[in-house]
């Protein structure tokens, strides 16, 4: 038996659940009936500030949230990183407390609490706080801190918190 098309129809039922109906082969009017639980996370608020007061070792990042294939991740940076590029990410730093230099081979780009800036990919920085800074990162799931180097700061898995 050859399927050539599915035609799926979706009913509401309660905020969690669907009643789906199938049509396997509209021709012969084959039907497949069920509910489906769509899967749908639990809404919750993340107090940022509490997650970043919940460790205290620096360039080391800790994931918050995931959405759409990012991750969300905070951060706390003292001293200068090393030089590195991201080859097929673009990555965003969003300052929440201090101040975060971004050296870039032509510039600085200097951000305060409440600013960010995206790298697109392949730019290559180094990210460097004078200071200590505390910064939240969105960037795509897999992404190494690293970018395209490996070395004893690299965190391949960042520790959800």
């Amino acid at each position: 038996m050859v399927f050539t098309e599915i035609i799926i129809v979706a009913e509401p039922l309660s905020k969690e659940l669907r009643r789906v109906e199938c049509s396997v082969n509209p021709r012969i009017n084959s039907h497949i009936l069920g509910i489906l639980d769509f899967g749908k996370q639990d809404m919750k608020t993340i107090d940022v500030q509490n997650k970043l007061a919940g460790f205290d070792d620096h360039w080391s990042p800790k994931v918050i949230a995931e959405l759409n294939g990012q991750q969300v991740k905070v951060v706390k940076l003292l001293g200068e990183f090393d030089w590195h590029f991201h080859e097929q990410e673009d990555e965003l730093f969003w300052v929440i407390e201090g101040c975060l230099e971004i050296h870039l081979r032509d510039k600085v780009v200097e951000l305060h609490p409440g600013e960010l800036c995206v790298v697109p990919r392949g730019v290559e920085h180094k990210p460097v706080a004078n200071s200590e800074c505390q910064i939240v990162l969105f960037e795509p799931t897999g992404t190494l801190n690293t970018g395209n180097i490996v070395n004893d700061r690299t965190v391949p898995s960042p520790e959800v918190i």
